[in-house]
């Protein structure tokens, strides 16, 4: 059985394939219904139990930043009626990276929505394709393990562009190292005169089937120098609230049981979460970097 749940390397296991089983029964239970709430302002998570789907709207026109997987769009579109929206007005939909945990439901919430895609480049043409491209680190794992339901007409867009629906804006920041299209986001959440700096990061972990080497090789050259530059890149952002594709990556639930009704303070509003979350990147390729010195990968 081919390595289906790999993805985002949410857990720190040597890939083989007595692995598979135990992968895709994480992959899976992350996939289990979670009650939406709102992080801040325009800003709402509509994921399920260990993905993260985001909604950002005032009540009209809206933006939806990832789709999870295949069998989540029921959990999200019913996640959105919850909180009062509507599926039906999502206008634009991105995401963090081409895998299949993170895009797979974008196809069905794009019907159901009539919303337009965009990606930058890299992206652009995994979605089209249905799965990564050959230059991503899991390309490895072959066509059943990596696919996903396939988009057509995805609208091509740039580093550090940004992208307007009505009133709301989110601009997109390349990270390739996880995926070479690995795309951060980020935007602007006010209640009042209150306003937060939101950072939607994509996974940081250097991840890949049997045999990818990030130190590069025959096949293709290193990919750690564009990698540390991702990391720095997330580093540097501005970064009051950090969301992400996996609520492991926030410390989630932990956040949500920190919150405290009529309390002015918030778990979610951490000035220095992107930068712990970068550090911590670093120390992921340092050790992978190792690894494959070593002759380990």
């Amino acid at each position: 059985m081919l390595l289906r749940a790999v993805s985002c390397g949410i857990v720190n296991i040597k890939l083989s394939a007595t692995a598979a089983v135990v992968l895709l029964a994480l992959a899976q239970s992350e996939n289990g219904p979670r009650e939406p709430f709102k992080v801040f302002g325009n800003t709402y998570h509509v994921g399920t139990s260990g993905l993260g789907s985001i909604l950002i709207t005032n009540g009209g026109p809206s933006i939806l930043i990832d789709g999870a997987m295949t069998q989540s769009p029921p959990i999200i579109e019913a996640n959105i009626r919850k909180l009062g929206f509507k599926p039906e007005d999502i206008r634009l939909i991105v995401a963090s990276h081409a895998h299949f945990d993170h895009v797979g439901g974008i196809a069905a919430l794009q019907r159901a929505s009539g919303a337009e895609v965009a990606a930058r480049g890299p992206q652009k043409t995994a979605l089209e394709r249905g799965e990564p491209t050959p230059d991503d680190p899991q390309f490895g794992f072959g066509k059943k393990a990596n696919e996903f339901p396939a988009l057509k007409n995805v609208r091509a867009i740039a580093d550090g562009e940004t992208l307007r629906v009505g009133d709301l804006a989110i601009t997109a920041h390349a990270v390739p190292g996880h995926t070479p299209g690995s795309t951060a986001w980020t935007w602007r959440a006010c209640e009042g005169a209150r306003c937060y700096d939101i950072v939607y990061v994509d996974s940081l972990n250097p991840v890949s089937s049997p045999g990818f080497r990030f130190t590069g090789d025959a096949s293709h050259p290193s990919r750690v120098e564009s990698f540390r530059k991702s990391i720095e890149t997330i580093r540097k952002l501005p970064c009051d609230i950090m969301l992400g594709p996996h609520t492991s990556f926030i410390g989630m639930d932990a956040k949500l049981a920190g919150r405290s009704p009529g309390s002015s303070a918030d778990p979610f509003v951490d000035a220095t979460a992107c930068k712990t979350f970068a550090a911590e990147a670093d120390k992921k390729l340092d050790d992978r970097i190792a690894e494959e010195q070593r002759g380990r990968r």
